[in-house]
């Protein structure tokens, strides 16, 4: 338990934090299910339409910190290559 000013205020800022990245985190997972589900449905339009926005919004977190970059490039590549299979 936090005794100090510091350690209660440390305390409630990490708590904070952590509702913010879980939030994001959660957004993250709900653009790539449905990303996914537009390329196990077969569909290439629904597929290309969804791939520059979960891209934009995986970018975006890593660089807010939220995950680490090169998760963020491995994702994207990823699903990039699933996309361009599919369409080709």
């Amino acid at each position: 338990m936090a005794n100090t000013v510091n350690a209660i205020k440390r305390n409630s800022q990490n708590i904070k934090r952590r509702a913010r990245n879980k939030h994001f985190r959660t957004t993250m997972r709900t653009q790539v299910k449905k990303l996914n589900a537009a390329l196990d449905s077969g569909d290439a339009a629904a597929a290309n339409e969804a791939l520059p926005k979960t891209v934009s919004l995986i970018h975006r977190l890593a660089s807010k910190g939220i995950i680490h970059r090169r998760q963020a490039a491995r994702r994207v590549s990823r699903l990039t290559t699933k996309v361009v299979a599919l369409s080709a």
